[in-house]
């Protein structure tokens, strides 16, 4: 019994590993407002899982192109919540600085130059707290790197 148990837990962290966590237009959570999933590191176009609408991927701290790895194709490096074009590594770079769950131009860490504010999944619009704000909602957890590569989806490609 404690055997079959153990299996089961084993399959479903497994599965909870690998499962799709979804990005939604603005408060909903209905199948037909999904803007993008992310599984495995990659971002799909709306519910897909095919290779081919990969929007980009993730591998270390680097956003690339659907799912190249070379390094002509990086289109963001994350380095301490700083988020730089390509691959550069310059102040002068630096699109955004992602900090205390708000998204800042450039490096700023003014309140005046808020992008967007993150609070549960819920991205808002400015320093914004209001529901009609929420931009988008993410509906699990994503690292640092798989949060910029979703809202290169949204506010790119979309």
């Amino acid at each position: 019994m404690k055997k079959i148990l153990f299996i089961l837990i084993a399959i479903s962290a497994i599965l909870n590993v690998t499962a799709q966590t979804k990005v939604y237009k603005g408060t909903s959570s209905y199948s037909s407002d999904v803007i993008c999933n992310i599984e495995d590191s990659k971002v799909y176009k709306k519910n897909s899982s095919y290779s081919s609408d990969i929007i980009c991927n993730v591998k270390g701290q680097k956003i690339y192109k659907q799912s190249s790895s070379y390094s002509s194709d990086v289109i963001y490096n994350i380095s301490d919540g700083k988020v730089y074009k390509g691959t550069s590594s310059y102040s002068s770079d630096v699109l955004m600085t992602i900090k205390d769950g708000k998204i800042y131009k450039g490096t700023s860490s003014y309140s005046s130059d808020v992008i967007a504010n993150i609070n549960s999944g819920k991205i808002y619009t400015g320093n914004s707290s209001y529901s009609s704000d929420i931009e988008f909602n993410i509906d699990g957890y994503v690292t640092i790197e798989e949060f910029v590569a979703i809202w290169h989806a949204v506010k790119y490609v979309y």
